[in-house]
């Protein structure tokens, strides 16, 4: 057997489902991913919920700030989307990490701007508390969130999550940080740097058949897809 790359739901299965949804997360299980990213936001009265945007709009057409807005207040109403018929609210991290647990998912845990060292703590704490710090893996554009997290749980692997204009990658192989590169961005010498110092590769975000068989020939450990699911062998 070859090297293995083990596929990824970005946002859940999200080119079927609502994104950061309980069914999009459910339905990347049932596509046969290795895993599924999250983005994690924090609501005023400090739960942690799945969201990509500041924003949640809803069915109605209003939207609400996540951190300016209780849990009650952001689930009150549907959330705005077309992919289902069902009616689809605002879903919690703690539920994400039960449908990874039960399904044995691989988590990527995407920290959506600057967090408190106590915020990292709690995001942390809760993902060990239901599932196991072994399967998850944080990821941030913030290289602040991730030396929090080193300090905080050594054992928990990090990503720095680099696109075009970001700092330095060079930079993670001081502290023992992987890295979650965008697909243009992405060379075979650094997927070769990366596993030269014993870190892991991921790639996003891979929805084209030929852009897939491209990464895929990098070598990369994950690849996020919106599309693609279960693990390639190599």
């Amino acid at each position: 057997m070859g090297h293995k790359i083990c596929m990824i739901a970005h946002r859940g299965y999200s080119s079927a489902y609502p994104e950061n949804t309980e069914t999009a997360f459910i339905k990347a299980a049932e596509h046969g991913s290795g895993g599924a990213e999250t983005d994690v936001r924090i609501t005023s009265d400090g739960v942690y919920v799945t969201s990509h945007n500041a924003e949640v709009v809803f069915e109605d057409g209003t939207e609400l700030k996540v951190a300016e807005h209780t849990y009650a207040e952001l689930t009150a109403k549907p959330i705005r989307q077309s992919k289902i018929p069902e009616k689809v609210y605002l879903c919690t991290f703690r539920r994400y990490l039960e449908i990874m647990r039960d399904a044995g998912m691989v988590c990527f845990i995407e920290l959506k701007g600057q967090y408190t060292k106590e915020q990292v703590k709690g995001v942390f704490d809760l993902a060990a508390e239901v599932y196991d710090l072994k399967k998850c893996i944080l990821q941030s554009f913030e290289f602040e969130n991730l030396l929090f997290a080193r300090e905080l749980f050594p054992e928990l692997d990090l990503m720095f999550t680099y696109g075009t204009g970001q700092d330095r990658y060079e930079r993670c192989f001081e502290h023992g940080i992987s890295i979650d590169c965008d697909q243009y961005v992405l060379t075979e010498r650094m997927v070769k740097e990366f596993h030269d110092n014993g870190l892991a590769v991921a790639v996003w975000t891979v929805n084209d058949r030929e852009r897939l068989e491209i990464i895929k020939a990098l070598e990369p450990d994950y690849i996020e897809s919106d599309v693609f699911g279960g693990e390639i062998d190599e």
